[in-house]
């Protein structure tokens, strides 16, 4: 990349990777894991313990559907930043936002957003600790949360060993689906609807698959599953076989959609907010047993990451899925 190449040409996480090589590499020991390599950041505090910190902006125009309530914008702003706690295997310490509010917004509005992160932070048992207000073109909210793990329990994206079962917490594809139903007027149940409006963090499950010892690598699926499976394929030198007829995708969806678009879906759309972790098979009837999982694949010695059709040959997932700085990237 030069210096006078416009950052619209430019995808996500290859400016994330040039800008981080721009930071220091002198950093303070306490620093165990900088900017850009993990879902946080994470810092030595004590003998036992690290803190994980994560920071996310999100925008009216580009995260937030119009059908959204000032309560579901803020639930959503706690929620991204959660997740990415969820991921280390962290319980959370504490939640903070800086809200970028327009001149025409009513009290009321920045009320229920307030409310809405509130109810999110509360609902992962921590709390709203500070932030920032300002003016702002466009309503822009940019939250940091923070965590707390035991150095043994700490989950990483690095880790993941050919041989390992590839997992996931919940169904993927549905928000998917919900903003496809959004879009298109299509018949989605209030349920639905929800797994896009109020993503649910999976804290507890990140705790609890930390403390099994059984896990070996870790991210959510916020920017869908195939491209979260490239993420930890990039950081790990692996690949990744998955089978279709493993993947869990509701039965809505493909109602909805059938079944090859619900397929669609379920790789390469974002906002499910599961978590997707690699055990090692010897561990899976442990981590089983504290938390719900589906096992939807294998990870493999070479560094191709592809599916096994359940009526077809296995084919090649694509590098594609959500990003911030745009609707889809297809690489």
């Amino acid at each position: 990349m030069e210096r006078s190449d416009l950052i619209s040409g430019i995808n996500e996480r290859e400016l994330i990777g040039h800008l981080c090589s721009v930071f220091s590499t002198k950093k303070s020991p306490a620093i165990m894991e900088g900017a850009g390599s993990d879902d946080c950041a994470v810092i030595d505090i004590s003998d036992e313990d690290c803190l994980v910190i994560t920071t996310d902006m999100l925008h009216r125009k580009t995260d937030f559907p119009e059908v959204m309530s000032a309560w579901q914008i803020g639930w959503m702003a706690a929620a991204v930043n959660l997740s990415d706690v969820a991921s280390m295997g962290a319980t959370p310490v504490g939640f903070l936002s800086a809200l970028g509010i327009t001149a025409d917004m009513e009290l009321g509005f920045a009320e229920d957003i307030a409310r809405g992160m509130d109810a999110c932070a509360s609902f992962c048992d921590t709390s709203v600790i500070g932030g920032d207000i300002d003016l702002h073109d466009e309503l822009t909210i940019t939250g940091t949360a923070l965590g707390r793990v035991k150095k043994e329990h700490l989950l990483r994206r690095t880790g993941a060993r050919p041989g390992d079962l590839v997992c996931v917490t919940g169904n993927v594809g549905s928000a998917g689906a919900a903003l496809l139903a959004l879009q298109q007027g299509l018949d989605a149940s209030d349920e639905l609807l929800k797994t896009l409006l109020e993503p649910v963090p999976r804290i507890k499950e990140g705790q609890m698959l930390a403390s099994t010892g059984g896990v070996t690598s870790m991210m959510d699926t916020s920017d869908g599953l195939a491209m979260s499976l490239y993420d930890l394929a990039d950081v790990n030198g692996v690949g990744f076989r998955i089978l279709e007829e493993k993947l869990p995708v509701d039965d809505e969806v493909i109602t909805l959609v059938g079944h090859e678009d619900a397929l669609e879906l379920g790789l390469y759309t974002g906002g499910d907010f599961e978590l997707l972790f690699t055990v090692s098979p010897s561990m899976l009837d442990k981590v089983k047993s504290v938390c719900y999982l589906n096992v939807v694949g294998e990870v493999t010695d070479d560094t191709l990451i592809s599916i096994m059709k359940i009526d077809g040959p296995e084919v090649s997932i694509n590098r594609k899925g959500y990003v911030h700085m745009g609707e889809f990237d297809n690489l």
